[in-house]
C-alpha cells in the first residue's frame, strides 16, 4: 500500500451559535463500513501510542479534543499528519507503520475501524513489518 493513499478528509460542519455538530456515515465519508470504536484519553505528556500497523484494517483518525500528530511509514517514505480539529480526520489505509505522538493535555482520539479487534491482524514488530511490505511488492 502507498502513503499517498492516507489522507485528511474534511467532515460534514453544521454551524450554530448553539455549538457546531460533525457527523461520520461509513461508506459515506469514509472508504469503509464502521464495525469499531475506540477511543484514547489522559495520554501522559510525552507519550506516545500505537507503534504497530494492521495487515487488512481500515482506520479513521480524528482529534476530538486537543491535539496529536500522527506519523505514517508504508516502508519507503514516512509522513506526519497534524490533528487538531474534530471535523477533520486521517484515513489510513492497511499496512502502513503508525506511530501516534505529540499529545496536547486533555487530548482525545478517537479511532473509527473497519473490523472488530483481531489480534492477528496486528504486526508489532518493524523489522517483520518490513519483511511483510517487501514480500507484498515481490
Amino acid at each position: 500500500m502507498s502513503i499517498q493513499r492516507c489522507k485528511i478528509i474534511e467532515l460534514p460542519k453544521i454551524t450554530d451559535p448553539r455549538g457546531n455538530l460533525s457527523f461520520i456515515e461509513g461508506g459515506q465519508h469514509i472508504p469503509f463500513d464502521i464495525k469499531r470504536v475506540y477511543y484514547l484519553y489522559d495520554v501522559p505528556g510525552g507519550s506516545d501510542r500505537g507503534s504497530h500497523a494492521h495487515k487488512n484494517l481500515h482506520q479513521f483518525i480524528v482529534a476530538m479534543s486537543g491535539s496529536f500528530d500522527v506519523v505514517l511509514d508504508d516502508g519507503a517514505e514516512k509522513k506526519r499528519f497534524h490533528l487538531n480539529r474534530s471535523y477533520y480526520g486521517l484515513y489510513v489505509c492497511p499496512m502502513m507503520w503508525r506511530d501516534l505522538d505529540n499529545f496536547s493535555s486533555g487530548a482525545v482520539c478517537m479511532v473509527l475501524a473497519s473490523a472488530h479487534y483481531d489480534e492477528t491482524d496486528y504486526i508489532r514488530d518493524y523489522s517483520k513489518f518490513m519483511t511483510a511490505v517487501a514480500a507484498a511488492k515481490a
